[in-house]
């Protein structure tokens, strides 16, 4: 049976003073990257599809190369657009990704509504699940985006929950083509 694995990126190196979408891996992320592909042959994963974001591609190159499979990138499967938010305490950050779960048809954080990055990533996956018919494919993206998608295709899960549970790196497992939620792997953090 094919399967869905949406993979949150590994642990970036955060720069207050840099967007986080230009984050790249920390040392200790790249070295969590070997864990998740330990994980991820399970679920025979055919290709490794990345958002374009440089934490999300360098956590989808490491894992690919240890998989030996495929390696592609997809520019829609970025993180939800917050690329005009300055750099945030956690505190501060926390209640505006939980008013965009709450809120999600307006815009209370960032450059998009949680329906607008949520519809794009979806579009997204649709497009490469179309591209690879019948195979398991491993998404490389971002915590907002895919538990948003993960919310919307599968009944009785709350977005903002599973936002709060995905470790970094962290991934969750959709069979394939009901997308049904067989299964949330957050610890991979907690591996060492």
């Amino acid at each position: 049976m094919p399967h869905l694995l949406l993979v949150r990126h590994s642990l970036p190196d955060i720069d207050p003073g840099v967007a986080a979408r230009y984050w790249k891996l920390s040392d200790e992320g790249r070295r969590r990257c070997t864990t998740l592909a330990e994980m991820l042959p399970t679920y025979h994963p055919a290709v490794v599809v990345s958002s374009a974001e440089p934490k999300a591609a360098e956590t989808a190159a490491l894992v690919a190369v240890n998989l030996g499979i495929p390696l592609e990138s997809e520019a829609d499967l970025h993180e939800h657009d917050r690329s005009d938010v300055t750099h945030l305490s956690q505190e501060e950050f926390q209640r505006s990704v939980a008013r965009l779960f709450a809120q999600p048809e307006d815009l209370v954080f960032g450059n998009e509504t949680a329906a607008q990055a949520q519809h794009r990533f979806e579009q997204a996956v649709d497009r490469l699940l179309a591209r690879h018919p019948g195979k398991t494919v491993a998404v490389v993206a971002h915590g907002t985006v895919i538990s948003l998608f993960v919310a919307a295709r599968c009944s009785n899960v709350d977005g903002h929950a599973l936002w709060k549970q995905l470790g970094l790196p962290a991934f969750v497992i959709l069979s394939l083509p009901d997308f049904t939620l067989e299964s949330v792997i957050s610890g991979i953090e907690n591996a060492y």
